[in-house]
């Protein structure tokens, strides 16, 4: 069978994002007016490991370099997930939901003002953080400004930037860009892989094991994220006349209904105590309740038991509770039964409303564990082999399959629709050919 050729079309929105990536790889190595660069790369090579660390993955290294887009994206992915919690929360977010296209457009152009907002502050604390740094050449309010204009128009950027990406490109922009940083450390961490193994810092023997966990990783992943429920629903068949008869469908439901909010979610919460110190690092703020915040963020290394427990509960958490918000088992019980539609064996209104409720406490059982799972086990592989890089966190490994595999079905939705439009114009061919 010969393979579909990419149309002119899917070439250029290639081209197009391959663009989008170059600009965001360029605009990560520009730094910030008044940082010394090398002071910095030496400063923060000692706190790579800990949670400043897994930031930095996110951002593509940008944060290390206090670059333009050292936040990143993360901004807006918070902004995201606190407005689609509150459309489904609040009942007035709610009607503006249900209002269709000018009601999303209202809560997307409400994203965005919360994301300014949240960039601006998050920017704030950075720079009182860095700022009795030595790589600061020019500490002072100049500089907290610079750094709060800086970084928000940074992330601004990549937010336009991504929604070009979504638009003219292929796939999801914002999920791209995240991608796209994370792997463009993957190459120096594999580096860094090898260099131990060579030097015997790790054996070959623990090294293999580590790769094997890499593979079953990632095919558990692929497994999971593909894997659905299929509830039947009959739906009836309809003339003129009235029903003759029943279609038979499905309900499909993701194993993994939440996807990767909850540890996305959970990574942003416990960078909030660090975030916290960052504000209260003057000698004079120093007191009880700052020490014992102090304390407790320092526990919060990857790899040490405070971590993982807080950590996987927190992925836990955050799954039953997202998935509770996104989706209202009563909500499409309603849906199913304006449309005529019926899940067999079960009433119509409340009955199947608590079926879904039933189905979905069983899915999101399996979906938290598989995600607490696929999360925690690098860093209980960490607190065995402390040698082995960051780079292979849980969280990013899970975004990296994730993101690919909807970059795939992006790419083979185009393919199938060239298809489809290539066969239409042959079958209009021959009709005017063939009257």
């Amino acid at each position: 069978m010969n393979r579909p050729k990419i149309s002119p079309e899917l070439r250029n929105r290639i081209f197009f994002l391959l663009g989008a990536i170059i600009v965001y790889r360029i605009g990560s190595h520009i730094p910030v007016p008044g940082i010394d660069v090398e002071l910095l790369k030496e400063s923060f090579e000692s706190q790579k490991g800990g949670l400043l660390g897994m930031l930095d993955v996110f951002s593509g290294g940008a944060l290390g370099r206090v670059s333009l887009f050292a936040l990143g994206i993360m901004p807006y992915i918070t902004a995201s997930i606190i407005m689609q919690m509150l459309s489904h929360t609040l009942p007035s977010m709610e009607a503006i939901r249900k209002e269709g296209s000018s009601g999303h457009r209202k809560i997307t152009q409400w994203t965005r003002y919360l994301t300014v907002v949240l960039t601006m502050f998050q920017a704030y604390g950075v720079a009182v953080a860095l700022e009795g740094q030595p790589f600061v050449t020019t500490p002072g309010i100049g500089f907290r400004i610079m750094m709060v204009v800086s970084l928000t128009t940074g992330t601004v950027f990549l937010l336009w930037l991504g929604e070009q990406i979504t638009e003219r490109g292929v796939g999801n922009g914002i999920s791209i860009l995240i991608f796209a940083g994370i792997a463009s450390g993957m190459p120096q961490g594999i580096i860094s892989f090898l260099e131990l193994v060579r030097n015997n810092t790790i054996s070959p023997i623990p090294a293999l094991f580590i790769i094997a966990i890499i593979i079953a990783a990632i095919s558990v992943v692929v497994l999971v994220e593909r894997a659905q429920r299929r509830i039947p629903v009959n739906y009836p068949r309809m003339q003129a006349s009235g029903p003759i008869g029943k279609k038979t469908t499905h309900l499909p439901m993701k194993l993994n209904i939440a996807g990767v909010i909850p540890p996305i979610f959970a990574s942003a919460l416990l960078l909030f105590p660090t975030t916290l110190l960052s504000w209260t690092e003057n000698p004079a703020n120093q007191g009880g309740t700052i020490n014992l915040v102090k304390n407790f963020a320092a526990s919060l290394t990857p790899g040490s038991y405070t971590y993982v427990i807080i950590y996987g509960f927190l992925v836990v958490f955050f799954a039953f509770f997202y998935t509770n918000i996104v989706f209202n088992t009563r909500e499409t019980s309603d849906n199913l039964k304006r449309s005529g539609a019926l899940i067999p064996g079960m009433r119509p209104g409340e009955q199947t409303s608590k079926y879904l409720d039933s189905m979905t406490l069983k899915l999101t059982i399996i979906g938290a564990t598989y995600l607490a799972i696929i999360c925690l086990l690098p860093e209980v592989l960490r607190m065995g082999i402390p040698a082995i890089p960051f780079y292979l966190g849980g969280t990013t490994l899970l975004i990296l399959v994730v993101v690919a595999l909807d970059f795939q079905e992006q790419i083979s939705a185009h393919l199938m629709s060239q298809q489809y439009e290539s066969l239409l114009k042959k079958a209009r061919f021959k009709k005017g050919f063939n009257p």
